[in-house]
């Protein structure tokens, strides 16, 4: 054996033996556990640190909301003119938008626009029949209006529709009470104050009709 090869083997000795030293201490890289945090809130990465902060774009709000929320502040200022205008957009680029047409219903009875709002409320209709609040609404109308056949239909539809709000009970019972339909008006006041004891109209009533 030349010096040359007894130093190849020497060194693959060398090798070996310091490989099998590194595998029984235990102290290789395993998977799972390459890295240990030094403190708890450590973690791999800087994207996924918790003290970075990131923006957020502003969301600028569309051109029907701007305008519902000018209506919303014209009607709190009892502007209902005002209210009109931005309603009477705001359906221009939503014509169907039932939410709108409520409250611009609301706002037109304001305004002592009586038939458009009756208009208003069918239109509601004719896109859910089963919208109570468009029920209770246009029977009020039609009792303004003189028209309490009908007043009587749509305040019954209401009912029928959520027999727990106590304010559908109410408003037929005034329609009732107008009509000097006095013994039906007391049991509507009675199922109103009933369902919610906070409608203290509803309890002068009773007192009133129970005399």
């Amino acid at each position: 054996m030349s010096t040359f090869q007894l130093l190849l083997l020497i060194i693959s000795v060398t090798v070996f033996l310091l490989f099998f030293k590194q595998l029984l201490s235990g102290s290789y890289p395993r998977r799972g556990v390459d890295f240990e945090a030094k403190n708890d809130n450590e973690q791999i990465g800087s994207l996924t640190q918790m003290d970075k902060t990131f923006s957020h774009p502003t969301v600028k709000p569309s051109r029907v909301e701007q305008l519902l929320r000018m209506a919303d502040e014209a009607i709190e200022k009892k502007d209902f003119s005002e209210a009109d205008k931005a309603l009477s957009s705001a359906l221009i680029l939503e014509p169907e938008n039932i939410g709108i047409l409520l409250q611009y219903g609301y706002v037109l009875i304001e305004l002592n626009r009586l038939e458009e709002a009756k208009d208003n409320y069918m239109i509601i209709l004719e896109l859910d029949e089963h919208e109570d609040m468009a029920h209770v609404s246009l029977a009020n109308v039609l009792h303004k209006l003189d028209e309490n056949e009908k007043a009587i239909e749509h305040h019954i539809r209401a009912i029928e529709l959520d027999g727990k709000y106590a304010p559908h009970y109410f408003n037929y019972a005034n329609t009732l009470y107008d009509m000097e339909n006095k013994e039906e008006a007391l049991r509507f006041y009675k199922r109103a104050f009933e369902l919610d004891n906070s409608i203290e109209e509803a309890e002068k009533m009773i007192k009133k009709l129970s005399l």
